[in-house]
């Protein structure tokens, strides 16, 4: 790969980064630019961080990645429940972000399960770091759509979503308003997920189905889940791979005479 072409995939690498970041956490764009006002951490403008999401900054300056750095350090210090209190008062002034923060404070952890800084985060800005796994699943947009059904039918297990619904969002761990109406919305078959809000959901996606009681955390990876559902895609998408689906109205006749005779 020639340097350009190096630095191209670190730019797109790196605004993967950041829009799974906010996605993960529910974050809107304010919330890096306010806390690093407010601990004094350096200077990130809204701006800079849209067209970092959208691969339009070519050259940000060094302070850009101490402020996301020192960011990124100070929330993976918080407690895994909650914020740190003297964390909690340095924030009292500024409820909007305090409340943000209560409710979603992930870090960007590198495959060592230690957090990214500064120079972690400038190295694959540049290309000479890959993106941990645990952010690299780059789901394509074309795909979402397919991957939304597959993962609708596996979780209701091709029963009705009335049937199904207090169960899923039981075992749905985010608690928060806005995640748990579009898992609700995807699940009915009312949406899909974008892409990258497929790459944020995975993570908790997969928490679902083991506190569902289908298969344990452990036995299956993020990479695991997402080719389970990319194959369950493929199915769905490929009629000619498996017996063609008859149509609606033929099957809903099937069904009622099956149900008449047996009656």
């Amino acid at each position: 790969m020639g340097l350009r072409d190096e630095l191209e995939s670190g730019r797109d690498a790196f605004g993967h980064l950041v829009r799974v970041w906010h996605e993960r956490n529910g974050w809107s764009q304010r919330v890096l630019p306010a806390l690093a006002e407010c601990l004094e951490l350096g200077r990130v403008h809204n701006s800079q961080l849209s067209n970092l999401r959208n691969r339009k900054l070519a050259s940000p300056g060094p302070e850009l990645f101490v402020a996301l750095g020192r960011i990124n350090q100070v929330l993976a210090a918080q407690p895994a429940a909650g914020l740190d209190p003297a964390l909690e008062q340095r924030l009292q002034a500024v409820p909007d972000l305090l409340q943000a923060l209560r409710q979603s404070a992930l870090p960007l952890l590198g495959d060592d399960g230690m957090p990214l800084g500064p120079a972690q985060l400038f190295e694959i800005f540049v290309g000479l770091r890959q993106l941990p796994a645990a952010f690299d699943w780059r789901i394509a947009g074309p795909e979402a759509g397919g991957l939304s059904a597959a993962l609708a039918e596996l979780f209701t297990a091709g029963r009705p979503w009335r049937l199904c619904r207090d169960q899923l969002l039981e075992a749905y761990p985010p608690q928060k308003r806005q995640r748990r109406e579009r898992f609700a919305a995807v699940m009915a078959g009312q949406r899909d997920y974008s892409a990258e809000e497929l790459d944020a959901e995975l993570p908790d996606l997969r928490r679902t189905l083991a506190a569902l009681g289908a298969l344990p955390e452990r036995e299956l990876s993020a990479d695991q889940f997402l080719e389970l559902l990319r194959s369950r895609a493929r199915l769905w998408s490929d009629p000619g791979g498996a017996e063609a689906p008859e149509g609606l109205g033929e099957a809903i006749r099937r069904r009622l005479l099956a149900e008449a005779q047996a009656g």
